[in-house]
């Protein structure tokens, strides 16, 4: 816990930075909040509402000041199929299951596992969400739907020219707000017959009221919203810690993961029941915050309360834009989102470092869940690492001078990797009186090498040959004294149950 003096500095520390910073994302928000709508198939207003919620509730409850959350696009697409199946009142129910998800898993501290997600997985998770964010605007560039024309293609590519033009004239105004307003206005004066925001639902025009989700209170209900929400619990808190790292790293700073997986709960629990979708940390709006100038919790409180201001204000106003324009900007997100380098990497990194990111991104793409791809990664990561450890592992013996007495030296890691090299390592046919293991350079690691070593020293007794273990450390000393049967009655017969 984070004294009081502590706490009010990261909320006054940096109060002019934090405004104007804040005043920028909130800007920026407009158009991803609507966009991420968009994807999940629910009204603007939804998003919208939800971007208001989580930045301001964050900025009191999260564990990284500075860092943007609101609704996302990882979280976004996971809502799809439960819009489309079964309505917009269980979506609101599973924000609020996602959110109590979180908390628990940050009273449970569990934010200390983020170190076994390597780089690797990190990459492949960050592509693969770019690549679906391209993906969910392909509908409005189809020909086939409704309103799309070779005009839409033509407002699409003016949209990309402003974003990645218009920074070189100046970065004072951010370019995805430049587009908005100059193909909004483009399509007004000349009448163009475009879809825009309006067409997809209502914005709001009253502050959001709180409301608790309509739907039975039945276990059959909780069947079906739980995968979604433990999915949106875990993308989310992937994302948000993750992003939680690159702040950290940015502003030389460190932060509280646990308490930001709490934060994160609060404020998605709180949004389910003000009509929001569930969202977490924004990477793409946190390094804009923290290059802005952004250091505080002030910058995320403003940017909340900005973006509704501005939306409830200007609501008639957000519902004339062209839809080509968010196309664009979400077009522009997934550009940026990608790796490019890690294509470059593909062949300098080692090769199971790129088969893991690799099977990362085409799981997430085949099944539409960062979570299912993040858990293919790191299981790939930890078998391969594994593999990695198991070859560091070798065992040498000598022979006394009299032949007597055999020594076995073993080094490295003895774990279910190593076990079947270690038994395959001793020769039992050979005729000595005495055979010593030295285990001094080595570490034993779990019960599939505890009875590895059982049955060695077990088939060298059999052969009438005396068995002395040497050099266990502490550690290792332990886990024989729990595990291990070779000093025990009947331990053949027990052992070769196993």
């Amino acid at each position: 816990m984070i004294s009081f003096s502590e706490y009010r500095n990261q909320w006054f520390g940096n109060i002019r930075g934090d405004l104007l910073s804040g005043l920028v994302v909130a800007l920026a928000l407009i158009p991803e909040a609507i966009a991420f709508s968009i994807i999940a198939g629910v009204d603007p207003k939804v998003g919208l509402y939800a971007s208001f919620s989580i930045a301001v509730l964050i900025a009191f409850v999260g564990g990284r000041p500075g860092m943007i959350s609101a609704a996302t696009a990882a979280t976004a697409v996971l809502m799809i199929t439960l819009v489309r199946d079964h309505g917009l009142e269980y979506l609101f129910a599973a924000t609020v299951l996602a959110g109590l998800l979180q908390i628990g898993a940050g009273l449970l501290k569990l934010g200390r596992f983020m170190r076994y997600v390597s780089k690797s997985v990190m990459t492949g998770f960050v592509n693969a969400l770019a690549i679906l964010i391209f993906m969910a605007q392909l509908p409005e560039l189809n020909f086939g739907n409704p309103g799309v024309t070779w005009l839409t293609w033509a407002l699409v590519a003016a949209g990309l020219a402003i974003i990645y033009l218009f920074p070189r004239i100046t970065t004072a105004i951010p370019s995805p707000l430049v587009t908005i307003i100059v193909l909004t206005a483009l399509v007004t004066v000349m009448g163009w017959d475009v879809r825009t925001v309006g067409d997809l639902g209502a914005l709001p025009d009253t502050l959001p009221v709180f409301l608790v989700p309509d739907i039975p209170l039945t276990i059959e209900t909780l069947l079906i919203i739980l995968p979604y929400s433990a999915a949106i619990a875990i993308v989310g808190l992937l994302e948000s810690l993750m992003t939680q790292n690159i702040v950290d790293d940015l502003t030389d700073t460190k932060s509280d993961r646990n308490q930001e997986c709490i934060g994160q709960g609060i404020a998605n629990t709180a949004t389910g029941f003000i009509g929001g979708m569930a969202g977490c940390a924004m990477i793409g709006q946190s390094i804009i915050n923290v290059k802005s100038g952004g250091r505080g919790r002030l910058s995320a409180f403003t940017a909340g309360v900005v973006l509704l201001i501005l939306v409830v204000g200007l609501g008639g106003l957000v519902a004339t834009i062209p839809m080509p324009a968010l196309v664009a900007i979400m077009i522009m997100v997934s550009i940026g989102t990608f790796s490019w380098s890690s294509l470059k990497n593909l062949w300098t990194h080692p090769r199971s470092s790129s088969v893991v990111m690799i099977a990362t991104v085409v799981t997430v793409v085949y099944t539409h869940n960062l979570a299912i791809g993040v858990l293919v990664g790191v299981m790939l990561s930890g078998i391969f690492f594994a593999a990695k450890i198991a070859q560091l592992f070798r065992i040498r013996s000598t022979l006394s001078e009299d032949g007597r007495e055999r020594t076995y030296i073993v080094e490295g890691q003895l774990f279910y990797g190593s076990a079947e090299d270690f038994a395959a390592a001793f020769d039992f046919k050979e005729a000595v009186e005495k055979v010593t293991i030295d285990v001094s350079r080595a570490h034993i690691w779990d019960i599939s090498s505890v009875q590895a070593l059982d049955m060695a020293i077990l088939k060298f007794r059999r052969k009438s040959a005396e068995v002395q273990l040497i050099g266990m450390n502490e550690a290792s000393e332990t886990l024989l004294d729990k595990l291990a049967i070779h000093d025990k009655p009947g331990a053949r017969d027990k052992l070769m149950a196993h």
